[in-house]
């Protein structure tokens, strides 16, 4: 009984929550994100995709359980790229986002930056994201590799411009005195970031507009390839990636100007760092889920929203897609 209140009814490819509501999605990623998923090894992954397959033809070991069940598609669905059917390079995954992110937010949040370094920051938090992305794209549509070099130097460009821009204005202005310009300037990188993050999605997708993305039917059958949902995928896709660095690029520095001004830090400054990091990345760890549960990743739509010949393919009301992360 235990057992059945946490662990529902096993479903093949379905999420263990209810994915209509925010909570349910916000738990069903921070599964996810779990950052011990980094860790599974190759024998127990084989393990889980195995058990998945046995359940799938009906050849399930006595005993199994549906715990067992939910935690071998959590592992699968964490390391698998569901359209590819490929592992995600370890730091390209959404397990390893926040691990490996974290030290690159603390470098874009430190104090007193360089022309030079603020290049160095952003570029590299650019890289990052990029591969993310395209580690976690649509994968049902082939992309050319110059599609995604294109989406890199775009979003670096942008990322950089803006960034370097907005720090030149502030030094520049006399409306500040040094105290005040230190403060503004740890809110510069949320805005290049926001920026690029939306350059870096719409380059590097942006074929999926032209070309569409793959519809779904309820029993999991390809429909169509529909422009309309690329639209809907690639609109929701930025909007998650402005709302992600909004509490990691402006919670932290709030959060820090309040600590540094406590006599611990005060009489400790080598503690600075440690303790800007960890608060990098608690925010970094909650904001995360909080962002990309805004909508769910196979995100519904109606067949009479779409093309006439996709509506027409099917009798089924509601079709669905990858939007990606």
């Amino acid at each position: 009984m235990l057992e059945s209140a946490v662990y529902p009814v096993f479903r093949l490819g379905r999420p263990r929550y209810d994915q209509s509501t925010f909570l349910g999605r916000f738990r069903h990623f921070v599964d996810i994100i779990d950052p011990r998923t980094l860790f599974v090894s190759e024998a127990r992954l084989k393990e889980c995709v195995a058990l998945l397959d046995h359940f799938k033809h009906g050849t399930l070991p006595l005993g199994t359980t549906d715990q067992q069940l939910w935690e071998a598609q959590k592992v699968k669905q964490a390391i698998i790229h569901p359209d590819t059917g490929q592992k995600i390079f370890m730091p390209f995954r959404m397990s390893g986002y926040v691990p490996f992110g974290t030290p690159i937010v603390v470098g874009l949040l430190l104090p007193n930056q360089t022309l030079l370094s603020t290049v160095f920051w952003q570029w590299l938090n650019q890289s990052h994201n990029a591969c993310v992305n395209y580690a976690n794209r649509n994968a049902t549509k082939p992309t050319p590799t110059s599609r995604f070099i294109q989406g890199y130097l775009g979003a670096v460009t942008s990322a950089v411009s803006i960034a370097v821009g907005l720090n030149v204005l502030i030094e520049k202005s006399r409306k500040f005195n040094p105290a005040t310009r230190l403060i503004i300037q740890r809110f510069v990188p949320f805005p290049a970031v926001a920026s690029a993050n939306i350059c870096n999605v719409v380059l590097m997708r942006h074929s999926e507009l032209s070309e569409g993305i793959d519809v779904l039917d309820n029993n999991g059958n390809v429909v169509g390839s529909s422009r309309i949902a690329a639209k809907h995928a690639l609109i929701e896709t930025a909007f998650t990636r402005v709302v992600l660095p909004l509490p990691i690029f402006v919670l932290p520095p709030v959060i820090m100007a309040f600590l540094e001004k406590r006599s611990l830090l005060q009489a400790h400054r080598r503690l600075l760092l440690p303790v800007h990091s960890l608060v990098c990345l608690v925010v970094f760890g909650l904001s995360l889920p909080f962002a990309i549960s805004l909508f769910p990743q196979m995100s519904e739509i109606k067949a009479s929203h779409l093309e006439p010949e996709i509506a027409m393919a099917t009798d089924c009301k509601v079709l669905t897609y990858n939007k990606g992360l």
